[in-house]
């Protein structure tokens, strides 16, 4: 089972998440009652719907992590998966992301533009690290 497939299926036991295909046509989506949340592209690869709030709250610390890419100008992060503590942040970043829409006003930008996927090229660690 890859992480990507542990991470659905462990989110997917979440009572505020549906699941579903992904809107952009690529992979399986999980949803609340107001948005789509998670899309799950590859074996390892994953993007994550947030409010432009909540990455402008998190920000820094989401650009210092090597499993986060973030998109200017877009309200998804895309997340990859390398190891377990990676499914871990995933599933913090879910609940946060859970919380933002849930609290996010009516005139609040929803990401319509669409998730990152062709929109980031991700890098092993490894060779981002120089080894």
């Amino acid at each position: 089972m890859t992480l990507a497939q542990r991470a659905l299926e462990r989110l997917q036991a979440w009572p505020d998440l549906m699941a579903g295909p992904a809107s952009c046509g690529t992979g399986r989506a999980l949803r609340s009652v107001r948005d789509e949340i998670v899309h799950f592209h590859s074996a390892r690869d994953v993007d994550l719907h947030l409010t432009r709030r909540a990455i402008q709250r998190f920000h820094y610390d989401l650009a210092g992590s090597s499993a986060i890419h973030l998109v200017p100008g877009s309200c998804w992060v895309t997340v990859h998966l390398d190891c377990e503590a990676d499914i871990d942040l995933l599933l913090s970043l879910v609940s946060i992301a859970l919380k933002a829409h849930q609290t996010r006003t009516a005139g609040e930008e929803r990401g319509l533009a669409g998730c990152n996927f062709h929109r980031v090229t991700v890098l092993p660690r490894d060779a981002v690290a120089g080894g």
